[in-house]
């Protein structure tokens, strides 16, 4: 399969994923009455809860799609910031592959860390409801 094929059927997929993610948000935000009194409701013979795990499962299926996305287009990404900071800094730079790579992992470490320590953070900060 050729590049541009991949990238169409990556891209279309995205589109996809993005439209069930929006559908199933309005869903639960709009159909089903707020979480805390929607026990016992369905939707399809689905809960309330089966709801929230769909819009879960399909949430990361959207976020593997975009990292697969960004993955694709590493190399255009890179392009861009280094033409951004060879006009800054008055000279050319043009990272090689391995430079690229080793930024694109950094990146992705980076901001897997950030994203654990918010979700650390609410786990600390949440309180369950005075009795």
């Amino acid at each position: 399969m050729s590049r541009t094929a991949v990238n169409f059927v990556v891209d279309a997929t995205l589109l996809a994923v993005f439209l069930i993610l929006a559908w199933v948000s309005v869903i639960l935000t709009f159909v089903f009455p707020r979480g805390t009194v929607a026990h016992g409701w369905s939707l399809w013979g689905a809960g309330y809860d089966d709801w929230c795990a769909t819009q879960f499962f399909v949430l990361c299926v959207f976020s593997l799609t975009v990292l697969l996305h960004v993955m694709l287009h590493w190399s255009w990404v890179c392009g861009v910031v280094a033409s951004r900071l060879s006009r800054w800094k008055g000279r050319a730079i043009r990272p090689d592959d391995g430079s690229q790579t080793l930024y694109g992992v950094g990146l992705l470490i980076v901001l897997v860390n950030v994203l654990g320590l918010a979700i650390a953070a609410a786990t600390l900060a949440i309180q369950a409801p005075m009795p």
